[in-house]
């Protein structure tokens, strides 16, 4: 009964401190018995063998005491206890010394806060990692030898003749009353392991990439000595638990303030490891962002210096972890970079919402590209730049899914994929939603930083995708009717050849496609002049373009093209806008870039539009409500289109009429590259103010 009275002192003495460690006074008390001397103490072996001392002891109580048999694995890696056996004979002593200094403190029923503040005086010349693992060194040694006695007493006579000399209980006959006790315990004992583990990592973090005088580290190096505190403090609790069973063979009496105290203890020391763990996460992430801005100027310093070869370039990437980063559809393996080596290189960067249209328009390329001569020596690569943080089982299939319908090179997985490429496309490439062909010539310097553009516009013409080829394409290029549908349209050869006038419009209001083809046809007709009419529908609307194109093909009112060649019309304009733009460098006007914004901005209105050409420049164009308005008045002008001609008399009509209001929008998806900020009406020519649109479409 004594022994259950000095418990009860403890648990009294418990209460009285619990909340009192964590104020100014008391943190002074625990800082004062700090006087380290810099002795280093490799701490880890030791730490190894705590915890599978304490990490095995634990399921065999609860085996114990509920199926009243178990078994300790062995620990018998040669490695491991050659490396512990060598670290504790320097430091056997002092873990005795600490072991007896809880035994006897227990037995006499001391108080916890004070013999917290003996083992810290005792351990002063100590580091807090080394103070917090050396007194849970001694716990585990006085915790083993108690369990060990207690496991073996029912079938060895040693143990069962030490348990006689220590009075101890028969566990397994009084399984139900220690059971809440042996609970708290343990949760108590994983919640001491966990903080200890925690300080021991905040101690080994790089110093090279975080400093301990700035948060987060400084913050937790300032919240280690509570940390180290009540670890200690969780011991000698523990030690008093155990000490308290001693003696207790023939009568047990329990307390249910002891295991309520263990179990409070485990709540505050486990608060303390959740803050310890959100500090240590930080550091993490700190440390993290330091390397990766390490490695992205690494990768600016390598990228935008000469190499002798492209795999120079490619290896940095991606992961160096991977020795395969490739996937070859050719052969359905990863493969390594070395299959790019003497090529020109594109980078074909996208998120995984890169459409069909543009997967499928590449293709027809690279496939010509492989049929063709061997002077297009190119291969693309797919880099996939996804938010790696909301990965998971949809985003693999979708990627996978896409992988499966490209047949040049990709990634085996985003991953892969070093993070600093990733920020270095999206801040020097100017990467944002809209994909992105880089080009990368033989010795890895990049020659383009999209090249989606002119391949866009003149496909394998561009070779070898450099900016130098792409302005000299634009040079020897003019506005022709050759430029606007470039093989679109397969019959175009054959009708200018029969010298007939070509109309292609757009718009999506059916009622206006009537009337407009209706009107036209007629005024054709009564010319006597030969007109062939094309539908090329509207941009990112495929749905309803779809619908009308169905109902133009029914009523026979125009020709109209399928989904692919009016996603492919839209994309080559606004290719065409960017390409130019990016190539602006005089203040010259400019005539192709201005037809390509006037039809842009046609197609942005609520109305619908026309051009007409008459062989290969001779063109005139106009918006919805124009050009209707002028061929349902067909007879105002009629003779002078008998003596002028079709187009000329309609574009002289046309100057003729007067707007006396109009509202003309030019709507461009967001890209790298970026739009000069003045751009001009096409009706009016007056400066077009600027807006920021953001547009969810979904069909």
């Amino acid at each position: 009964m004594a022994q259950a009275s000095r418990s009860q002192q403890l648990v009294r003495s418990e209460r009285r401190m619990f909340a009192a460690s964590d104020d100014n006074a008391m943190m002074k008390q625990i800082l004062s018995t700090h006087a380290p001397d810099g002795r280093l103490v490799d701490i880890k072996p030791i730490l190894l063998i705590i915890d599978n001392v304490l990490r095995h002891i634990t399921p065999e109580i609860d085996q114990a005491l509920t199926a009243g048999s178990g078994r300790i694995d062995s620990f018998d890696d040669p490695t491991n206890l050659s490396a512990i056996d060598d670290v504790l004979d320097a430091l056997a002593y002092i873990v005795h010394k600490i072991s007896c200094e809880i035994s006897c403190k227990c037995a006499g029923g001391g108080d916890a806060h004070a013999t917290t503040m003996v083992i810290l005086n005792m351990l002063s010349s100590y580091s807090w990692d080394a103070k917090v693992v050396l007194t849970l060194a001694a716990f585990a040694v006085n915790f083993g030898q108690f369990w060990l006695i207690v496991q073996l007493c029912t079938t060895n006579t040693l143990a069962k003749s030490v348990a006689l000399l220590k009075q101890l209980p028969d566990v397994l006959e009084h399984s139900q009353t220690l059971k809440p006790h042996f609970d708290a315990l343990n949760k108590l004992i994983k919640a001491m392991i966990d903080v200890t583990k925690c300080i021991v990592e905040f101690i080994e973090l790089p110093c090279e990439y975080i400093s301990s005088e700035v948060p987060p580290l400084s913050t937790a190096m300032a919240s280690i000595p509570t940390a180290a505190y009540w670890t200690i403090r969780s011991v000698v609790a523990c030690a008093a638990q155990i000490t308290s069973l001693v003696g207790l063979r023939q009568e047990f009496v329990t307390s249910t303030s002891e295991a309520w105290e263990l179990s409070s203890l485990a709540h505050k020391v486990s608060s303390i490891h959740e803050h310890l763990q959100n500090l240590l996460r930080l550091c993490y992430q700190r440390i993290e962002e330091k390397k990766q801005e390490e490695t992205y100027k690494e990768f600016i310093r390598i990228i935008e210096t000469p190499q002798k070869e492209i795999s120079k370039i490619l290896r940095v990437i991606f992961r160096k972890e991977d020795p395969h980063p490739l996937f070859s559809p050719a052969d359905k393996t990863r493969v390594d970079i070395d299959v790019l080596r003497r090529k020109h290189v594109l980078l074909l960067i996208s998120d995984l919402d890169i459409s069909l249209d543009e997967i499928q328009v590449l293709e027809v390329l690279y496939k010509y590209e492989r049929a063709s001569s061997s002077e297009l020596n190119y291969e693309i690569v797919w880099l996939p730049i996804v938010d790696r943080s909301a990965w998971n089982d949809s985003y693999q299939q979708k990627f996978l899914n896409l992988q499966s319908i490209m047949p040049w090179y990709t990634v085996n997985h985003p991953s892969v994929i070093e993070p600093a490429v990733i920020k270095y496309t999206k801040e020097k490439w100017r990467f944002v939603k809209k994909p992105i062909v880089v080009t990368l010539d033989p010795l890895g310097k990049v020659t383009c930083t999209n090249a989606l553009n002119m391949m866009w516009i003149w496909g394998n013409a561009a070779f070898p995708f450099s900016t130098d080829k792409e302005e000299s394409l634009w040079k020897s290029e003019s506005w022709t009717i050759e430029l606007l549908v470039d093989g679109l349209e397969p019959n175009l050869p054959n009708w200018m050849r029969e010298e007939k006038v070509i109309c292609f419009y757009g718009g999506e209001k059916m009622e206006w496609i009537e009337s407009f083809t209706s009107a036209t046809k007629k005024a054709a007709q009564t010319l006597e002049i030969g007109l062939e009419m094309v539908y090329v529908g509207k941009n990112n609307a495929k749905e309803r373009v779809k619908k009308i194109s169905g109902l133009i093909t029914e009523k026979q009112l125009s020709h109209s093209w399928q989904d692919a060649s009016v996603w492919f019309f839209w994309n080559r304009l606004e290719s065409m806008l960017y390409s130019k733009t990016q190539h602006g460098k005089t203040n010259d006007p400019d005539i192709i870039k201005q037809e390509v914004m006037t039809i842009l901005g046609y197609d942005g209105s609520e109305h619908g539009w026309a051009i007409f050409f008459l062989g290969t420049t001779e063109m005139v164009r106009a918006n919805g409500e124009r050009v209707l308005s002028s061929m349902q008045s067909f007879e105002e002008w009629e003779e002078m289109a008998r003596q002028m001609g079709f187009i000329p008399a309609l574009r002289k009509h046309l100057e003729g009429i007067t707007d006396d209001h109009h509202c003309t929008r030019l709507i461009l998806p967001g890209i790298s590259g970026g739009i000069a900020e003045r751009v001009v009406c096409a009706e009016c020519g007056r400066p077009m103010e600027m807006y920021f649109m953001y547009r969810c479409c979904v069909e």
